[in-house]
């Protein structure tokens, strides 16, 4: 059996330039990153068009550690959608450097459903990462310096809310001292860093549809307080003019193709438990202006991505989707039924059923929460049993949930082909899209909307000093953003270890934090991380260059 990288390394592409003029990708737009990659001008898309192409949105159920498949199943489903003489388009996020060399692997799908060149993807792709942490870090050091240099504006060294950043899991910076070595080396004090993916600017590049935009949001971020207890923002240092040149060409999506040769805007990668979760607006927008169904993903399950994609995203954005794709596995289920993840590829129709729940309350939610329609795709793994597969099929149609069964890893579209069908006819199905909270309402009860109604949780609970932040946040004009919740990817609630549907919990704020640039706040529950950490083994001990720069060992 050939691993992911074999697979795509024995591909043929196309011209980038080929994939572009086939999607419709006007050439004066096309800025080629070689042969196989190329950036597309946002300009693009101040062009007038009366296109209105079908927006599917891919999520999943609760996860286990190794993820369940939704960016190939994103992936298969746009190849199966073009072999049925469907112009379809896909809109990813971008892999972080992190997962791919921890555990989880990358972000560009896998078998014969990926996005080539997978290698470039999963490792520093066009730059865009890079970008983002030098304007991260730009503005934090133009913070430090401004307080060395004379602090004019009054910061308050232990109220500075601004991290630096870097784009890998590194535990060992999550907590740091920096400033020493006497007064010309800075101001002493507690600093740390978030993984890339975790940063504002991250979110904020995701959520611009356009420079002036992107320069405004980079302008409202709030880096720290005043000892008079008033924020300071980046436009009070100066930092978003460098900034935005920095991220200029940042802005800009990546194209890139299928293995099946259809196009896709990979742009930005915010993680779902620690950001919002989703590609970039301009990124989405581009699939939807060249494909007449878009297919887009968002990370981890539905309660974390999902919601966050039309919480904020669709909210932001002002997207309507038409249809939603629930990935679920046998394995997932399997997990969320009580099974070690060493045990997983075992059969267990009792574990199996026990799990059902939970992809059963993600189904739920779409349709009674969101108000859209929604296809659970059974995402098959090698180790999955006809019998498995055949008890969710079952169970879900005896509660008239519709089901398909995704072949995509092993056949590529050809193994979407039934989803395709299905996602065809859902697109044209009326909805009632809604959120699951209305423009403006109160931070606090926004929270509480996504945890009773999402969730599923009997209500929140604000620590001491989250209750602190929040009077903070509502006396300097935070207090009616929509809110970003952090959590664990691994349960409806906020401790991992509450598996499958669990009720009569209660759900904990321990932090809350501004996004001012991003236009939300977050919310910090459980013990969620904003720089995770190596595993035992990371992936990164396998992976290898030959004498001829090949890469071996990435997944």
């Amino acid at each position: 059996m050939l691993s992911d990288i074999e697979i795509a390394q024995a591909a043929t592409p196309l011209p980038i330039t080929e994939v572009a003029k086939r999607a419709g990708v006007d050439e004066r737009y096309v800025i080629p990153y070689g042969f196989d990659k190329a950036k597309i001008d946002y300009a693009l898309l101040n062009e007038p068009t009366d296109h209105a192409a079908k927006l599917v949105l891919v999520t999943a159920i609760n996860p286990t550690p190794a993820g369940e498949g939704k960016t190939t199943t994103t992936i298969g489903l746009a190849d199966a959608l073009q072999r049925k003489g469907v112009r379809s388009a896909v809109a990813l996020r971008e892999p972080s450097l992190g997962p791919v060399f921890g555990v989880k692997g990358g972000a560009a799908g896998g078998g014969y459903a990926q996005v080539i060149p997978m290698e470039d993807i999963n490792l520093h792709f066009t730059g865009d990462f890079h970008a983002i942490g030098a304007a991260n870090n730009l503005l934090a050091a133009m913070l430090d310096n401004h307080i060395q240099q004379g602090n004019e504006l009054g910061i308050d060294p232990k109220r500075i809310t601004w991290k630096r950043a870097v784009d890998m899991n590194d535990r060992q910076l999550r907590h740091i001292v920096d400033g020493l070595g006497g007064q010309a080396q800075g101001v002493p004090r507690e600093d740390g860093f978030d993984i890339t993916v975790a940063s504002e600017i991250m979110a904020i590049l995701c959520l611009s549809t356009s420079i002036p935009d992107l320069k405004q949001r980079l302008g409202d971020i709030v880096v720290g307080y005043t000892y008079a207890g008033e924020p300071v923002r980046a436009r009070d240092l100066k930092a978003q003019g460098a900034m935005t040149a920095l991220l200029k060409d940042a802005l800009k999506p990546n194209l890139v193709q299928t293995l099946e040769h259809t196009p896709a805007f990979v742009h930005g990668g915010p993680f779902a438990n620690i950001a919002h979760g989703c590609n970039s607006v301009m990124a989405t927008r581009m699939a939807m202006r060249f494909g007449d169904i878009a297919i887009t993903e968002a990370g981890f399950g539905a309660d974390l991505g999902a919601e966050k994609f039309f919480d904020i995203k669709c909210r932001m954005a002002g997207l309507k989707p038409d249809a939603v794709v629930v990935v679920a596995t046998a394995r997932a289920l399997k997990y969320n039924g009580g099974v070690a993840k060493a045990d997983l590829n075992e059969e267990n129709l009792e574990a199996l059923r026990a799990g059902l729940p939970n992809l059963l309350r993600h189904v739920d939610n779409v349709q009674s929460v969101y108000g859209l329609p929604c296809v659970v795709a059974i995402n098959r793994f090698p180790s999955d049993t006809e019998a498995e597969l055949a008890l969710i099929e079952d169970e879900c149609k005896k509660l008239g949930v519709n089901v398909a069964l995704s072949e995509v890893w092993a056949k590529g579209g050809e193994g979407a082909l039934t989803l395709a069908d299905e996602v065809m006819r859902l697109v044209d199905a009326p909805n009632e899209f809604r959120f699951s909270y209305e423009d403006g309402t109160p931070i606090d009860e926004a929270i509480e909307a996504v945890a009773t109604k999402v969730y599923r949780a009997d209500g929140v609970d604000f620590t001491a000093a989250a209750q602190k932040q929040l009077a903070t946040l509502k006396a300097n004009g935070f207090g009616n953003l929509p809110v970003c919740i952090a959590k664990t990817q691994y349960s409806f609630s906020d401790d991992a270890s509450k598996l499958g549907a669990p009720e009569n919990f209660r759900i904990t704020v321990r932090e809350l934090k501004v996004s001012a640039g991003a236009r939300f706040v977050v919310a910090l529950t459980g013990n969620v991380l904003t720089m995770p950490g190596l595993p035992k083994v990371p992936a990164a001990e396998k992976i290898d260059v030959d004498e001829n720069g090949n890469i071996t060992g990435l997944f």
